[in-house]
């Protein structure tokens, strides 16, 4: 009997949390991707008319939330694909595909996106990437949005939807001080632009023009989270298992002070507070890809 084939080995990944086994974590994505999905208005709130797409990739897909979603939004899309680098986050995404009824349509593929996507040129209709600052440094956003333009169809849509990374308005200052504790250890590994906390979002629009996406358009967001509403809850347990799971990628990038427990114990105090409110930015950029032209070989 011949021997099975070596399993492929996971790339290393960038992403802030690097235990790929962590159920926390897993089940903090679930949540973080119904609430923000809820709070902006829909998987698709700023595009007038999806209806004509048939197919649509999303990069960085994590367990699969957005997608799933819009799915079950917009049944005119035959082939819906995401593209995670986790294959834990993968098997997460399809169970819940099974789920939600939509496995016939949806499909999670294992692949890192900072080194190609494994697709084909001109093949999707929209592109998505949301919150890819969690594994997306600075250097890299050039060749990905090349590969967005590859495997984008001409005149169809590039979209990427990215967040400030800190709340700070909110009305929990340990709150303020772990995300200004968590923003210090993105810029240092490479992950903002500049230590200011829109270090990202004053970037993408730039970004896209200058890497050829076409007809640039923006849609910002101030969503709001507070203390007895549904998205005020699952905002609440998004933080708590946040400031967990990603205390070892501040510990390395950045200076934890001794008390850092104590704020965060605070934090979940100021939380349960009746006056609890967070304002949180987010940005959404999208434009047009230019269809992909092979190099001339004279």
């Amino acid at each position: 009997m011949s021997n099975p084939p070596t399993p492929r080995r996971e790339h290393p990944s960038t992403y802030t949390v690097q235990d790929r086994s962590n159920e926390e974590e897993l089940t903090r994505l679930q949540i973080q991707d119904q609430m923000i999905t809820t709070s902006m208005g829909g998987v698709l709130p700023e595009q007038s008319d999806p209806t004509n797409w048939r197919r649509v990739l999303d990069v960085g897909c994590g367990t699969g939330g957005w997608l799933i979603e819009t799915a079950k939004a917009y049944p005119n899309l035959s082939v819906l694909i995401g593209a995670e680098v986790s294959k834990r986050m993968v098997d997460a995404a399809r169970a819940q595909a099974e789920t939600q009824h939509v496995s016939d349509r949806v499909e999670f593929h294992v692949q890192d996106a900072l080194r190609m996507l494994e697709f084909p040129t001109g093949y999707f209709d929209l592109v998505n990437q949301r919150f890819a600052v969690s594994w997306l440094r600075t250097w890299e956003w050039p060749k990905l949005l090349d590969e967005y333009k590859r495997v984008c169809k001409r005149g169809g849509v590039i979209r990427i939807t990215e967040s400030d990374m800190v709340i700070d308005q909110s009305s929990s200052p340990a709150m303020t001080r772990l995300f200004e504790l968590f923003l210090d250890a993105l810029y240092r590994a490479g992950h903002y632009f500049t230590p200011e906390k829109n270090g990202v979002l004053n970037q993408l629009a730039p970004l896209l023009t200058q890497h050829g996406v076409r007809d640039v358009q923006t849609r910002a967001y101030t969503l709001s989270y507070r203390t007895g509403t549904p998205e005020g809850e699952q905002f609440s347990q998004d933080m708590q298992r946040a400031f967990r799971t990603t205390l070892p990628f501040m510990r390395k990038w950045s200076q934890v002070p001794d008390d850092y427990e104590a704020i965060y114990q605070q934090m979940l105090l100021e939380m349960k507070q009746p006056d609890f409110v967070a304002p949180w930015n987010l940005l959404t950029v999208w434009g047009t890809g230019p269809g992909y032209v092979l190099a001339r070989k004279d």
